[in-house]
């Protein structure tokens, strides 16, 4: 009898699985124990087995795609078996396969057939141009309409300010570039408008506009950029100046066209203007070539009295245009679950922080004389692991969870260890860690870092940690604060050892610091059980003989 097989939940907290790689077909015969499947969860990429034996009848989901846990990804049977009864009743896990039974069933109701509808109109035909609500701030998502400056039926030109809109930074003009009459105007003043939605509508005297008013929001909004210029209203005019050959500040133009010229650095009196009354508008100014300036103006400063001090000539800056782009990437499996954990983590407990400061002039001692004679290198991790482990023993308030209605105390010792990989972050979990010597944490710890990076951990080696320690020490980090990997109560945050001052017995001294900071969950921890572990942890650190006791 056919078999559904599902996706298999690899961890604690997969929801869902990516089909990295499918190792059988269609058709092919697979044994109990053969890989079907590579399966990438928010850890790690592991193979999937099967645990019966057929032929591979159906599979659910394309390589590279995402699917629940639980849901059919495959069925296994006897060459030739029926097995769309079994996805009828998985419901929407094969919707494949009920989709290619769903025609003939149309073909039996015809009543259920929809009228036709109407011929769609070519909205190219008409005489009209939308004005739609332009995007005029990275952040804007709607703007009001302070005052419209025409009113249906008026005559406007391409390069009339139509409206005055507030967004959410300033107050700026909506200009149009059509020519005609005002026909539509939907948003009062006062009223607020979403980006892209219609504003109003230019065109020909007498046009139907009820096709463009039906096609509201079909068309893209990079298709109504160009409908619209803006520029933001100054709060202060421009004091009255006699103009010179420099100064364009009374040359008609666009507020538009006079950005551009500024962009470019083009004087506007350079620029013939095209509109009415020699206004400049934007057109005039991407036509314009620079050009010699008349002769006239050029000997101008000859023929200045020779009593007039010289003018300091103004300080150009070149034109610089850079170009702006990115890359996007998918969010993987890992990042979806440490962005959903964290945040769970960071919102949901209340986090409070207790920094101290632990003089490793001893342990820097210990740990050389240890390494000439360990059969593996110790690291000062290592050290951190350990005397983490003793130090919970003293104070298994640090080593508890908040479980809801109960606060759970870990009579045993699990220790995760943050491992950065590529894409994110693992924590294997060293067991028993109290019980267990420098040398033994260290091969455990080295193991489960290149296991990481391989993709191999399994789900069992990453599971019920009771306290957690994330090190940047290796980086040169000063000082950081971590969040806490729930359930767990605590997790210490360790920086890297800096050579720096210290007094010692009333005098100035070199020395050796590294800082640690426990963030701790403040509904199970208070603040002087997270200084008193603190404190027991920097005596261990500091005398690391009594690791050894």
């Amino acid at each position: 009898m056919a078999e559904v097989v599902k996706m298999p939940k690899m961890s604690d907290t997969m929801t869902e699985g990516v089909l990295a790689k499918w190792h059988k077909k269609v058709g092919d015969k697979v044994k109990s124990g053969d890989v079907l499947a590579e399966i990438e969860t928010d850890k790690a990429t592991m193979d999937f087995e099967s645990y019966q034996d057929g032929v591979l009848l159906y599979i659910g989901i394309e390589e590279g795609a995402a699917a629940p846990v639980d849901s059919v990804i495959a069925i296994l049977g006897k060459e030739g078996e029926d097995y769309k009864p079994l996805l009828d009743q998985a419901g929407s896990g094969a919707a494949a396969e009920p989709a290619k039974e769903a025609a003939p069933v149309a073909d039996k109701a015809p009543a259920a057939t929809p009228a036709p509808a109407a011929p769609k109109v070519d909205l190219s035909s008409i005489p009209a141009t939308v004005i739609r609500m332009p995007l005029l701030s990275d952040t804007m998502t709607e703007g009001t309409i302070e005052k419209w400056n025409f009113k249906v039926g008026d005559k406007v030109k391409a390069d009339d300010s139509l409206a005055d809109v507030a967004t959410d930074k300033a107050t700026m003009e909506v200009v149009g570039y059509e020519a005609g009459t005002l026909l539509y105007i939907g948003v009062k003043e006062g009223e607020a408008a979403k980006v892209n939605g219609i504003i109003a509508i230019v065109g020909k005297e007498g046009t139907d506009i009820t096709p463009l008013l039906q096609d509201d929001g079909a068309a893209p909004a990079a298709e109504a950029a160009p409908a619209a210029e803006v520029k933001t209203e100054t709060a202060d005019a421009a004091p009255a100046a006699e103009a010179s050959s420099d100064d364009d500040s009374r040359v008609k133009a666009s507020p538009l066209a006079r950005k551009i010229a500024k962009d470019k650095g083009i004087n506007l009196n350079d620029v013939k203007g095209s509109a009415e009354g020699g206004r400049i508008i934007k057109k005039d100014i991407e036509e314009y070539t620079p050009s010699a300036k008349p002769a006239a103006a050029e000997a101008a400063p000859a023929a200045a009295p020779s009593a007039a001090p010289a003018a300091k000539a103004p300080i150009v800056l070149p034109t610089f245009t850079g170009e702006e782009k990115f890359t996007e990437r998918n969010v993987t499996q890992m990042r979806k679950a440490i962005s959903r954990r964290l945040s769970e983590s960071l919102f949901t407990a209340p986090h409070f922080y207790v920094t101290m400061s632990i003089d490793m002039d001893q342990a820097i001692t210990a740990r050389t004389r240890m390494n000439e004679i360990a059969p593996v290198k110790i690291s000062f991790n290592d050290f951190v692991v350990k005397a983490c482990a003793v130090a919970l023993r003293q104070h298994p308030a640090i080593n508890s969870a908040f479980m809801g209605d109960k606060i759970r105390t870990n009579e045993h010792v699990h220790i995760g260890v943050a491992v950065a990989v590529d894409e994110g972050l693992l924590v294997p979990v060293v067991k028993f860690a109290d019980g267990k010597s420098l040398s033994h944490i260290s091969v455990e710890v080295k193991e489960f870092a290149g296991k990481a990076k391989a993709k191999k951990l399994q789900p069992n080696e990453m599971e019920g940690s009771t306290f957690t320690i994330s090190n940047l020490g290796m980086f040169g980090v000063d000082e950081f604060t971590a969040i806490i990997n729930t359930p767990n109560a605590c997790i210490l945050a360790v920086s890297g050892i800096q050579a720096v001052p210290v007094v010692k017995n009333g005098a100035v001294v070199p020395g050796n610091i590294m800082k640690v900071t426990l963030s701790a969950d403040h509904r199970v921890v208070d603040g002087a059980t997270a200084a008193a572990f603190l404190q027991t942890l920097k005596q261990l650190l500091e005398e690391p003989v009594r690791l050894l006791i």
